[in-house]
């Protein structure tokens, strides 16, 4: 089965067409993209999605409409996630995504965000697999707006939260230098700090021991640290990334400006304004959980789309 999933985000605009057997629930990629259209830059603040931003995004999925009528696809859904969920104006853009673009539109609850998340995240495990089917497993979703945390068994989510640490949220709240000063990367984090405290139960985070990360920074932290250039999905998927790593590129990262952070090897230019944010929650998220790494993944809420458009989830 051919379908399209669109992921609009916080941050960024993107984009699967895959192949989907429905006997097996492989995933084949057909054609993905991405691009950094910062839906809730502002949002914070306002509270209402602002109209340059809704621009960027109507601008890129008239670009992807055109991939999807050209495959052919069977079944295409759009997947709208925080932004959109906290806008005032969230309902009226999803309507106008809909009935400009002749998308199945969803603006998804935190809990449907999580669930799509962990079953994509984990569509490559084997549920026979006995370390997998009973290990608690974490997937990490950090996106623009929000954070996700999702605990689950095998290919079945159990707790889950969505806390509003987001990297544009984080970022436009206390990064006002360039290169960041000090006292506001310690505010961040404290930031962080104190919502993953408050929203994240201790007897959930006592039973972890196995995390993925997926999305933007994860992805992008994997591909730095091992100075891809260009980017290599094969090498980002499944790439084991060191806490001490994580702390490490911060150090790095955090010392440059956004235009020296721009010509970084690993790092898309579009993610150079948020990338310190990202690895500050990155890092707070596995101290929150005491672990030492994450395995990165690239399939996340656009594989679970996939596999619930195939009647698989």
């Amino acid at each position: 089965m051919r379908v399209a999933v669109v992921d609009i985000g916080s941050n960024s605009t993107r984009l699967l067409i895959a192949h989907v057997d429905p006997a097996s629930g492989a995933v084949a990629e057909v054609l993905r993209r991405s691009e950094v259209t910062r839906l809730g830059e502002g949002l914070d603040a306002s509270g209402s999605l602002a109209e340059h931003a809704i621009e960027r995004v109507m601008h890129t999925l008239a670009d992807y409409r055109r991939a999807i009528d050209s495959d052919g696809v069977s079944a295409k859904v759009a997947l709208l996630t925080a932004a959109v969920r906290e806008a005032g104006n969230g309902e009226a853009f999803a309507a106008r995504v809909r009935d400009e673009f002749q998308l199945d539109t969803r603006v998804l609850s935190g809990e449907d965000e999580a669930r799509l998340t962990f079953l994509g995240a984990t569509a490559d495990q084997r549920g026979d697999e006995p370390a997998l089917a009973h290990q608690p497993t974490l997937v990490i979703d950090i996106g623009g707006g929000s954070t996700e945390f999702v605990i689950g068994r095998g290919r079945v989510a159990g707790f889950h939260t969505s806390l509003p640490v987001g990297v544009v949220r984080m970022s436009e709240r206390h990064i006002h230098s360039d290169p960041p000063e000090p006292q506001e990367l310690d505010r961040l984090a404290q930031d962080v700090r104190a919502s993953f405290q408050e929203g994240l139960p201790a007897q959930e985070r006592a039973l972890v021991r196995r995390a993925i990360a997926v999305a933007g920074t994860a992805t992008s932290a994997a591909a730095i640290d091992q100075r891809l250039e260009p980017y290599d999905p094969a090498r980002v998927h499944g790439y084991e990334l060191a806490l001490e790593a994580v702390d490490r590129m911060l150090a790095r990262v955090a010392a440059m400006s956004e235009a020296e952070r721009r010509s970084l090897a690993g790092l898309h230019p579009d993610r150079a304004p948020t990338i310190v944010a990202g690895l500050i929650i990155l890092g707070e998220a596995l101290r929150a959980f005491q672990l030492d790494a994450v395995t990165v993944s690239e399939h996340d809420i656009l594989y679970g789309g996939a596999l619930q458009l195939a009647g698989l989830g």
